[in-house]
């Protein structure tokens, strides 16, 4: 629900820009002191310093909030989630404390193939339900743009429940989370077609992406480029079918081994390669020259215990670094922003002002609206929060632990509690 909204007296912080920012330019915020903010119609219509007007009534039709010193930034991007799935997987989290890697838990029937069962078993308001708590929690944590794939369904009816339950969010009136929809159709191999791969990919160029973009249910088509699941060859196959029907790409990739997932994402085009725990250097360098956004998860990292995407190398190399939660039902039941903030900080080695640009106009960017979201700008949409700070500095500092008061959708505001 769109809002005109003037927010004053605001220490405002923002990358700038309508693309992605690479490599140093990443550590770059405009700073506004006592900063004015006016939203029309959910547009910005003005950023700048305070007018001194805002007290005297010349805003007719606008809500007034005086924000008071505190620190306004850009509404953030979660640009790789799977909101929308059955079931949960606390058992097999308990495996992998005992020694169990992921691999070997799918191999076992668990993992992804799991959730698909729990997926399928569900009808489309249960899975509605659920989706939409997880989006009320996204907006307490400051997120105003969320990316969700698809993945769960693995099969035609599912699939497409998925991303209809998506579009349905996302075109709700009320809602306060916009949606980006991904097909992620080649997620795993559903047990259905074990041992016929090249089969279930034909399935997906021939039957699944021509439905779903007649329906018009997804932007966006990934894939889990990896050993064990889908194939350089496979991968390459199924995204270049997806792109000439007008698909945007992002790729699973280079996640578990050194597959090679970053550069056919470079020669794709791709919006992002995402994970990249084992990109290579010539992957690294691939998507610095192709503008293909890095999008790291450290909760992922986290929760596997493995090592760290190499974020400082990519930012060195000049790619442009986006973060996101991936949440998820296996490998990371956790959509958590404060946390992500803080590995990103402490393990990773990123700067703040860089970790914002990651959360906001990167983000945009791995989903396709760096021209409209991500900064704070004349033109772009009022999506914004406020801290509970004149200071963003406490992002980091405040481990795993909510610092945002408001969150701003289009001009309409949410007080969020602690």
């Amino acid at each position: 629900m769109k809002e005109n909204l003037v927010v004053f007296n605001a220490r405002i912080a923002t990358p700038l820009g309508s693309t992605a920012r690479k490599g140093h330019e990443m550590g770059e915020l405009h700073i506004i002191e006592n900063g004015t903010v006016e939203v029309t119609n959910g547009i910005i219509t003005y950023v700048g310093p305070h007018r001194g007007i805002e007290r005297e009534g010349f805003h007719w039709g606008y809500y007034q909030y005086n924000a008071h010193g505190k620190c306004l930034l850009p509404g953030f991007v979660d640009s790789h989630t799977h909101f929308v799935f059955g079931g949960e997987r606390s058992e097999e989290f308990s495996w992998r404390l005992k020694g169990e890697s992921y691999m070997s838990i799918m191999q076992r029937g668990g993992g992804i193939a799991s959730t698909v069962k729990a997926t399928r078993a569900q009808s489309f308001d249960q899975l509605r339900t659920k989706a939409e708590g997880f989006l009320k929690k996204m907006t307490a944590m400051g997120i105003t743009t969320v990316e969700g794939k698809s993945g769960y369904g693995l099969d035609y009816d599912t699939e497409l429940m998925q991303l209809e339950i998506m579009r349905s969010l996302d075109t709700n009136e009320k809602k306060q989370v916009d949606i980006v929809s991904t097909f992620l159709g080649a997620h795993a191999l559903p047990q259905e077609y074990a041992g016929r791969a090249d089969e279930y990919i034909d399935f997906l160029i021939k039957v699944m992406l021509p439905e779903i973009r007649k329906k018009d249910l997804a932007e966006c088509c990934d894939v889990f480029c990896e050993e064990g699941v889908f194939s350089i060859e496979q991968s390459q196959r199924l995204m270049i079918a997806a792109k000439e029907m007008g698909f945007l790409l992002k790729f699973h990739a280079d996640e578990i081994v050194s597959l090679g997932g970053a550069e056919l994402a470079a020669e794709l085009n791709a919006l992002s390669a995402d994970h990249l725990l084992q990109a290579s250097d010539a992957g690294i360098c691939a998507m610095a020259e192709k503008n293909v956004v890095a999008t790291l998860l450290p909760l992922t990292a986290f929760a596997l215990k493995e090592p760290y995407a190499r974020a400082r190398d990519m930012i060195n190399a000049g790619c442009a670094v986006a973060l996101a939660t991936d949440l998820n039902p296996g490998s990371c039941f956790s959509g958590s922003i404060p946390l992500t903030i803080a590995l990103a900080c402490i393990y990773m080695g990123l700067t703040i002002e860089e970790v914002i640009t990651a959360l906001t106009l990167n983000g945009a960017a791995a989903v396709n609206r760096a021209d409209s979201i991500g900064s704070i700008e004349v033109g772009k949409k009022g999506d914004m929060i406020l801290l509970n700070s004149d200071k963003y500095n406490v992002l980091p500092y405040y481990i795993g632990m909510n610092c945002v008061e408001v969150t701003i959708k289009e001009g309409r505001m949410y007080l969020n509690k602690f």
